[in-house]
């Protein structure tokens, strides 16, 4: 494993385990097993290393399942399925709600989450084909929001009513969706 992926998956681990307060350069090397230096070499600001652990914690949850609805030409359920497995991952939940309140005093976080956003949209876009779904920006940018939103509810409440929930407000907004052909 390369020093910049272990990096990331000590920051990842790090920051499912005790919040982005716990992402300092000192305690991320340690856990990564490296140096300060090498630290900064691959992220030299803090915002850079919160963007990258963002991106990995998606990429981590929609990689393997955007690779089953390609190959199986699995539909809505399957990608409900999926998406729920990710809201219901408090580790990465907690992530994601640490980055939206940092972004609220710090300027750089708030435009490297800007970019991210655009990021997870792209990535949520492209598992809706693969779905065979409708993609456009205005279907994107909704079911975004209601992910983001079930995401928090759920960590909030964080029962098996919940979780019920959480899954069934995922199948009913995927059922909803226009296919790309037809409908």
């Amino acid at each position: 494993m390369d020093v910049r992926t272990r990096i990331l998956d000590a920051a990842l681990a790090l920051a499912a385990e005790a919040g982005l307060h716990a992402l300092t350069q000192p305690r991320v090397s340690r856990a990564a097993g490296v140096r300060q230096s090498h630290l900064t070499y691959y992220f030299p600001t803090r915002a850079a290393l919160l963007q990258a652990v963002a991106l990995r914690s998606i990429e981590s949850a929609s990689s393997p399942f955007g690779h089953r609805l390609a190959k199986r030409a699995a539909g809505r359920h399957t990608l409900a399925d999926r998406l729920a497995d990710a809201i219901l991952d408090h580790g990465r939940v907690r992530l994601l709600l640490g980055l939206v309140a940092a972004a609220d005093s710090d300027v750089e976080i708030r435009h490297m989450m800007r970019r991210f956003i655009r990021a997870v949209r792209a990535r949520l876009a492209e598992l809706l084909r693969l779905a065979g779904l409708r993609a456009d920006v205005a279907t994107v940018a909704g079911l975004h929001a209601l992910i983001v939103g079930n995401a928090a509810l759920y960590l909030a409440r964080d029962t098996p009513a919940a979780r019920r929930e959480t899954r069934a407000v995922l199948h009913a907004a995927l059922e909803r969706l226009k296919p790309l052909r037809g409908g």
